[in-house]
């Protein structure tokens, strides 16, 4: 099962998304936050990792798909930063069940903020560029929460990735 820790607003907005009862996350990195967008035309759904604060952005049109939605789009993101197959195809299977709760961690919340704002420069710097193009962009950005580590999320990622296949092996 996925969590998918999103603000006010994007609750309000899915509705009718399957609210989050004190379970945790059993996919591989754990929960995700996520903060809508308000960009015209297209609106957008900024999804960040708890964990490795990766960034993964999607549409939120239409929004009743949206649960569904969220695990493909986390896969793409983590294939296009070489993720390894197995990883892929587990976390997909562990995100067929999502659900919606309020945000707990203020840290990630501050990092999401400084997210959407680094994605709006963006996307106005360079407007052909794609989300995937935008998502791969911001997760080169140094977050303070990861200064002791990896420093930047697709780093963190990569450790965190790589941590995961020794314990298997």
């Amino acid at each position: 099962m996925l969590i998918v820790r999103a603000t006010k607003k994007l609750r309000q907005r899915l509705g009718s998304a399957t609210p989050y009862d004190g379970e945790s996350s059993t996919t591989l990195l754990g929960e995700w936050y996520a903060n809508l967008l308000p960009w015209r035309p297209q609106q957008l759904i900024l999804l960040v990792n708890e964990e490795t604060l990766l960034p993964v952005l999607m549409s939120l049109a239409p929004g009743a798909t949206v649960p569904a939605r969220i695990g493909p789009e986390i896969a793409a993101a983590l294939a296009a930063h070489q993720a390894p197959a197995a990883v892929i195809e587990g976390e997909l299977r562990q995100m067929r069940d999502c659900r919606f709760g309020p945000t707990a961690n203020r840290s990630v919340v501050g990092v999401m903020n400084e997210f959407a704002y680094l994605a709006d420069v963006y996307r106005h710097s360079d407007p052909g560029r794609s989300l995937a193009e935008l998502g791969l962009k911001l997760a080169e950005t140094p977050c303070s929460p990861l200064y002791r580590r990896h420093v930047r999320p697709d780093r963190e990622l990569e450790a965190f990735l790589q941590l995961v296949q020794r314990s298997d092996s």
